[in-house]
């Protein structure tokens, strides 16, 4: 299968990880600084530009879609490995930060199911009403 879109997505990349390191070495940090989101910046501006200008095939436009797509859960996922390293590295209070982030998404997914299942229980309480209803009207009209 050929994926269109690869020249594009690495020129990208190279582009945000040479600007991300640059961008660190002016702020005196010896690290990249934003170069995976500068370069999914630059893959997006490069797709609109060249979409804009008719410069794009169908094609490949799909297979730029598809990268972008792939791009993002990959590097977030590279991403984080390199936090919990850095998380335990870090010592009791960056894992007790972590700690309370997971739980406070815990709290709120919780908090957002129980809303959920009161709005359907509601909706299912209106079918039951309106069911009735229509029995009622049905009785009395025989």
């Amino acid at each position: 299968m050929i994926i269109y879109g690869t020249a594009i997505l690495a020129l990208c990349h190279l582009s945000g990880i040479f600007l991300g390191d640059l961008l660190g070495t002016l702020l005196g940090v010896k690290t990249n600084v934003g170069g995976v989101g500068i370069a999914m910046i630059l893959l997006i501006c490069a797709r609109l530009w060249l979409h804009k200008r008719g410069l794009m095939p169908q094609t490949t436009e799909m297979g730029v879609g598809f990268w972008g797509a792939m791009y993002i859960p990959v590097v977030v996922a590279m991403a984080a490995t390199q936090n919990v390293v850095a998380a335990l590295r870090g010592g009791p209070v960056a894992l007790l930060a972590a700690l309370g982030s997971v739980l406070v998404c815990a709290c709120f997914i919780s908090m957002i199911n129980r809303t959920e299942h009161h709005a359907e229980a509601g909706e299912d309480a209106a079918d039951e009403t309106e069911a009735e209803t229509d029995n009622r009207v049905a009785t009395h009209r025989a």
